[in-house]
């Protein structure tokens, strides 16, 4: 009987999560964490104890601007919904994908509260892992997504209003609009909460992510490399194509020796804005991205990443909160400069 136990002591110090620390691969049930679970991302070299990690003032510094930004965030987003229903204009299809699109921002900002408030109450759940990391991180993974499908769908919309008056054939009614809305959120939200359904890698220790625990690296991917290529590729060449329109409609009028004072004004005000738009999407998403590549790269522990990478996680959520501030800003200017400027019947 004894030597049953001893080989078995010995088995369990060879798991992989039995690893390193004083206590002989043992879980230390003092210095885990509540909710945690008990790996340090598979690799052989690293110790499944740890205690607190994180330093005060370093989550202080990092957490009220995040928390600051998320309300100023909200607050805005919730003017907008509010101002185009009182407008009353929802009848038009861009309306409709600008205010799906301050809804989309609105819940980005909610999870990004969300992931604030844990990360000052509890941070080092936010290195480490934990069950109540999981929920928190779908729905701002399904915001995110929903984001870049309406920013993707307002470009193709603008497009296609801007080339209505050539080919009448591709005019977007609203009932399209409203199509386009249902499945972007149900796209959203399949893709978003995937890791609740079960991908996850809270009892898979190899490919969990050192960045999002417990997200797994592989989902990660799955999800960004495509999405943030669509949010990078399809707007930049919609708005190409949108200048590339207006200006041949003004050399087409300067050939007919009409005025093109409104055809200028209006590549002029497009051009601008839509390279805005794409920069503010380069800004936000591409740090993201870049992140989970090294990720996806990462032979690394945890506690070795501290803070550096973790700092340029944080600063990452709070760039793409900024772009919830900021899309319906540039998006506005985008709307007067294609729809204000231009003639109604290549918009409406």
């Amino acid at each position: 009987m004894m030597m049953w136990q001893q080989e078995l002591c010995v088995r369990r110090g060879s798991l992989p999560w039995d690893r390193g620390g004083s206590s002989g691969g043992e879980w230390d049930e003092q210095s885990r964490l509540k909710g945690a679970f008990p790996t340090m991302n598979g690799f052989p070299n690293c110790s499944a104890n740890y205690t607190k990690i994180w330093n005060h003032y370093l989550v202080l510094a990092l957490g009220i601007p995040q928390l600051t930004i998320n309300v100023v965030s909200i607050i805005f987003n919730c003017t907008v919904i509010f101002t185009r229903l009182a407008t009353r204009d929802l009848h038009k299809p861009i309306s409709i994908l600008f205010c799906n699109l301050a809804v989309s921002d609105l819940f980005t900002s909610f999870s990004g509260f969300w992931i604030s408030m844990l990360f000052i109450t509890n941070p080092d759940i936010t290195i480490f892992g934990s069950q109540d990391m999981l929920a928190p991180y779908s729905l701002y993974t399904t915001s995110i997504l929903s984001t870049i499908y309406n920013l993707v769908s307002i470009g193709i919309e603008r497009y296609l209003a801007v080339a209505a008056s050539m080919r009448t054939r591709f005019r977007v009614a609203r009932n399209h609009s409203i199509a386009v809305v249902f499945i972007s959120w149900v796209l959203a939200f399949f893709l978003g909460c995937l890791p609740l359904m079960g991908w996850n890698c809270l009892q898979q220790e190899s490919n969990i992510s050192v960045l999002y625990s417990p997200f797994c690296v592989n989902y990660l991917v799955f999800i960004a490399m495509p999405n943030v290529a669509a949010a990078f590729l399809v707007p930049l060449f919609t708005y190409l194509r949108i200048i590339i329109i207006l200006r041949k409609r003004k050399l087409r009028m300067q050939a007919c020796g009409q005025a093109t004072g409104t055809y200028q004004s209006a590549e002029t005000q497009v051009a601008r804005t839509s390279i805005s738009i794409w920069l503010l999407a380069l800004v936000s998403y591409a740090p993201f991205l870049a992140g989970v590549i090294f990720d996806a790269a990462n032979q690394r522990c945890h506690t070795e990443l501290y803070p550096g990478v973790y700092v340029f996680r944080n600063c990452t959520a709070m760039l793409i909160t900024l772009t919830c501030l900021g899309n319906p800003l540039l998006l506005r200017n985008h709307l007067q400069g294609a729809g204000g400027s231009a003639p109604r019947s290549a918009v409406d």
